[in-house]
Parts: C-alpha cells; sequence; structure tokens
C-alpha cells in the first residue's frame, strides 16, 4: 500500500527512482510513465509500480511510433475500453494522488495527435484542435467517473456518445494534467498551447514540459505565459531536464521558479535512461545544484 503525506510541492522523475535518489537524495513521490492507447491489459501492473504517486502519460503515437489512437476517435468512443479500464485502476489505486496526462506536448508535430504537421500545414480530418478538445474532454469525463447518466449527461453536453455502465468516482485522487508546449512546434497560430485547452471544467493542473538546450535555452517565456493564462489553476512542469550538456544556472532558474510561483503543484525530471542525454550522472554540477537546491523543496 502506498502511503503518502502530499507536501506542497511534489517531486517526481521519468526514470529509475533508486538511481536518481543515489545521484540527487531525492525521495521521488511521483513515478512517471508513458503508455498507449493498446496498453489495457496493463494499466494495473504500470500502476501498482508507480507510486506513492503515479503519473501516465496517455501518447496516441510519437517520434513515428505506430498510432494507437486518434483524438476523433477517442472523442467518439473507439476507445472508451481503455479509460473505462483506467478509471478502475485510479479507483484501486492506494496512493492518495493519481495523475493522468493526456496527450503530451500536443501541439508539436512529433505527437501522432497534433493538428499540424512539421511544415505548418494543417492535418485535418481526425487531428483537428477541435477533435483534440473533445477527445482531452471525454478522457476527464470518464475518468473522473460517475453513474451512467450522470456520465452520459456531460458526455451529451459536448455533443459525444454516451457509455453503457456505471463508473467509478475518483475525484478527488484523479488530476487530469494539460501540457502543451509553451510554444508551438510549429509555432503557428493555429497550433498554439490555447487552441488545444477543453476548457477548465476538464482540467486539473496546467503543465508545460521545460528543456534547456545548448544554443536554445529554456522557454521560461512560454512557460510564464502560460502560467499567467490560467491564474485559477494549479501548475507543473510534468518534464523537465538538461539536453545533453551541464548546466547549474538551469537547475537554479527551477528552484527560484517554484520558489516565487506561488500556484505549483509538481515538477517531474526527466532522467530517461541511463546514458541518455538527461542523464545526470555526466553533469556534475547540475547534479549538486540539483541536490542543494532542488530535493529541499519536496
Amino acid at each position: 500500500m502506498h502511503v503518502l503525506a502530499l507536501a506542497a510541492l511534489l517531486l517526481g522523475l521519468h526514470g529509475d527512482p533508486a538511481r536518481f535518489q543515489n545521484q540527487t537524495g531525492q525521495q521521488t513521490q511521483i513515478v512517471h510513465t508513458f503508455l498507449s492507447f493498446v496498453q489495457t491489459s496493463s494499466l494495473a501492473k504500470v500502476a501498482a509500480n508507480s507510486g506513492p504517486v503515479a503519473m501516465l502519460a496517455l501518447n496516441t503515437g510519437a517520434y513515428g511510433s505506430s498510432e494507437t489512437a486518434t483524438p476523433r476517435g477517442i472523442a467518439l468512443g473507439q476507445n472508451d475500453a481503455f479509460l473505462i479500464r483506467l478509471n478502475g485502476v485510479v479507483n484501486d489505486f492506494q496512493g492518495a494522488r493519481f495523475y493522468v496526462r493526456p496527450f503530451p506536448e500536443m501541439n508539436a508535430w512529433w505527437e501522432s495527435n497534433c493538428a499540424y504537421t512539421r511544415n505548418g500545414a494543417p492535418r485535418g480530418g481526425a487531428y483537428t484542435t477541435a477533435w483534440n478538445r473533445k477527445a482531452l474532454a471525454r478522457i476527464a469525463v470518464l475518468l473522473r467517473g460517475g453513474v451512467q447518466a450522470d456520465v452520459n449527461a456531460r458526455l451529451a453536453k459536448l455533443g459525444l456518445p454516451g457509455i453503457h455502465q456505471d463508473l467509478a468516482i475518483t475525484t478527488p485522487k484523479l488530476r487530469i494534467v494539460w501540457n502543451p508546449q509553451g510554444f508551438g512546434a510549429p509555432d503557428v497560430p493555429g497550433n498554439s498551447a490555447q487552441a488545444y485547452y477543453p476548457g477548465d471544467a476538464y482540467v486539473d493542473v496546467v503543465g508545460d514540459d521545460l528543456y534547456d538546450i545548448r544554443g536554445h535555452g529554456a522557454t521560461w517565456t512560454a512557460a510564464e505565459n502560460l502560467y499567467t493564462a490560467h491564474p485559477g489553476k494549479p501548475f507543473a512542469f510534468p518534464e523537465w531536464g538538461l539536453w545533453g550538456f551541464d548546466d547549474p544556472t538551469f537547475v537554479r532558474d527551477m528552484a527560484k521558479w517554484v520558489r516565487t510561483h506561488r500556484r505549483m503543484e509538481f515538477i517531474a525530471y526527466f532522467a530517461g535512461k541511463p546514458g541518455s542525454v538527461f542523464d545526470l550522472a555526466t553533469k556534475p554540477a547540475s547534479r549538486a545544484a540539483y541536490r542543494a537546491l532542488i530535493t529541499p523543496l519536496g
């Protein structure tokens, strides 16, 4: 059984928590895992290995991997078996909190749900921002659950088909994270973060991914814009990390952001696999800064 006394800020990780603790002293609270929409049978096992707080990122396909769902298909109920199973897994989870992060970096061309191609052309069809918003809303409605009549009434307001069973009520444990990139990729008007926002009723936490890339830096301005655009929502960095080089200034800047933005709910470092470009093993100055400035925040 997972037992967690929730701190003001939760510290998370995509990677090996034990290895990361050896590097930074962090006792990881959120374990971050990526799933596709065909991994129905493995949901319970993944959740059991996540904790004390789980965070599941739901990918339709990324970086050329096989596409397992489309925004329109999700919105119209084609992936309800997966979502209904996940509703039950969230309900059964023994921890105090469970994050679900649908369509991470949704406004980035490398994500198969994105409404735009790399060259800025609209993909159209099943991938419009309107279908993305409806799909996100359906995910939130089904995962939060309720009796069939109530769930179907909420879906009907969205113009979406209903379901045929009652679902477990998972609130307040469940937290839906809406997590675009601060700037669209491609950065065209129709691909802005806000174009994908499903509405306050379907979002619990607003998130932004922030990586420090050599020659590019970290887009703190975009993060600030997202934070400011949603003053009634807690904020998070579901992914943040150093992309291939040692830069303790970035770690110090993150610690300063957390201290100066009162609505911060969690930050989750993307350590990746040992030897990856994000691994702190090859970044001694950043690793020391993390231990001194980030670990004490949790």
